[in-house]
Formats: structure tokens, sequence, C-alpha cells
């Protein structure tokens, strides 16, 4: 399958959840996460017990819902099951400090899109900064915040790299709408075919682009876009392995491991860790 053709069929897939009262912002981001979904190929973890309706009555008592999605799955009888906490069996067991790397494993993976554009950035012969900016570009998007996921993705490395870095990762969401002439960065014409040619972001979106073209990193968050969308290769198979280096010499691991370390945004990777808690 060419690129165009993924793209095309991504975006189709995209359109059909599209719902009354979405504004143009979120359809791109729906658009994005469906591209991410089908380079992945992830099956979608369903929470067991998060769902207090009919699966988790299922779960609870063992008895089979006479309506609802599940109504046609077979159950075991047995005695009532609890809530899950903890580790979830249908989900790998992460390491006790878990690092970057092992999230890319073990919950990102395969991660294309991610590992796809930091390669791209370094086959143009970009710094190292900028190839693990493009690495953890849609990191938001990747932990299940899809909507302003460059924020998400800001917030949740923020301890652990640049500052340089982080402030790239939130402006590229905004500088993916604008194009910039001087280092070759056209508007997708994929937005064109998607959202058509009338489209006009949100004015959060326009203010935040004007503030993001007036920054001293203005540069570093352009060359994630030049970097981004046009990284979407379902052929391309680049490895997390082939970013350890750059990853140790960038981002400061905890030694107690993501999610245990007491930062601001701790409580993020933990979520990661088990995303299907009841509580």
């Amino acid at each position: 399958m060419n690129r165009r053709d993924f793209m095309d069929r991504a975006a189709a897939a995209a359109a059909a959840s599209f719902t009354i009262g979405m504004t143009a912002s979120q359809k791109a981001d729906a658009m994005e996460d469906e591209m991410i979904r089908r380079l992945d190929a992830v099956k979608v973890v369903e929470p067991w017990a998060c769902d207090i309706g009919a699966r988790g009555n299922e779960l609870r008592t063992g008895e089979l819902p006479e309506q609802g999605a599940f109504a046609k799955k077979p159950v075991e009888k047995g005695p009532p099951k609890p809530f899950l906490m903890g580790n979830d069996p249908r989900l790998p067991l992460m390491p006790e400090k878990p690092t970057l790397v092992d999230f890319f494993k073990y919950r990102f993976a395969p991660a294309r899109h991610l590992l796809q554009s930091a390669a791209l950035a370094k086959r143009n012969g970009h710094d190292e900064k900028h190839v693990l900016a493009a690495l953890l570009h849609d990191i938001g998007a990747s932990t299940a915040f899809r909507s302003d996921h460059g924020y998400w993705g800001a917030q949740i490395v923020a301890p652990y790299v640049s500052e340089e870095i982080s402030w790239a990762i939130r402006a590229h969401q905004a500088l993916r709408f604008f194009p910039d002439p001087s280092v070759g960065y056209e508007y997708p014409e994929a937005y064109r075919r998607y959202f058509g040619a009338d489209y006009q972001p949100e004015p959060y979106v326009v203010e935040a682009y004007k503030q993001a073209r007036r920054h001293k990193w203005y540069m570093t968050a352009r060359l994630i876009t030049m970097n981004d969308l046009y990284a979407f290769d379902p052929d391309a198979n680049p490895q997390i392995e082939d970013f350890e280096d750059i990853i140790g010499r960038h981002f400061k691991q905890p030694k107690e491991g993501l999610g245990f370390d007491g930062s601001p945004v701790a409580h993020m990777w933990r979520t990661v860790i088990w995303p299907n808690n009841f509580l």
C-alpha cells in the first residue's frame, strides 16, 4: 500500500468517528490518532472493571448480561470476580523500575510513527536533541491523551528533558497547520483533502502559532513538523534500540523508574503502566 492510500484510508476511518460539535482541531487529532493506530495495529485493551455497567457485572458475578455489547460472549461461571487493581494480565508486565525504553517496548509498541519520525530526523542530519524531540513529539497521543496531544506530551516528559525539547513538543501541535516556505514546510495537502480548503484552526491554535513563531526555539518545533506527518510509512520498521544512546544522553531517567520518582507527572506514567485499574 502506498503512503497516500494508507493516509486516505485512515482519514476515512477517522471521519466515521466524527461527531456533531467536534472542532476542526479535534478532527485533525482524530485523523492522526487513527493513522498511528493503523501503523501500530495495536489491539485496544478494553477496560475490565473500569466499566461498571454490563461488563462490570459480568466480571463481578460471572453471569452473562442479557443485553449489551457482551451479550454473545461466553463467560465462565464462578464466584464473584473482583474489580481489576494492579497488573493487567492482558498487558506485558512492566519492570519494577521502568525506563523510557521499557515504555516503548511494553506500552507504546510498536510506536512506528514515533520511531519513523526520529529515524527521519536522524537521516536528515539533525542533531540529537531534534531526534529526541521527534521521537517523543506524539507521546501524548501514545499515552491516550489524543486531544491537545502536544500539551499532554510536553507535560509528561518535562521533568526529564530540556526545556527546549518539552516546549517544542507542545508548540508542534500548532505549527503543523502553518506553512513556512523559508524552510520548505508546506501546509499538508492531506489536510485540504481531509478537512476542506476552508479549514481554519481554532483561535487558541492561531495564537499559539504566533507566539511560537516569535520564540527563540521556534526552529526546534518546526523541525518536528518537518519530520512528522510525512514519516508515516507502512514499510519502515525502525526499533527503539536504534535510539538508546540518544535517550541515554538527553533523557534524565529517574533511578526509581518512571512513575515512582515523585515527580509532578509520575501519576501519568503510572496510569500508562496500569491503564485499566478501577481506582
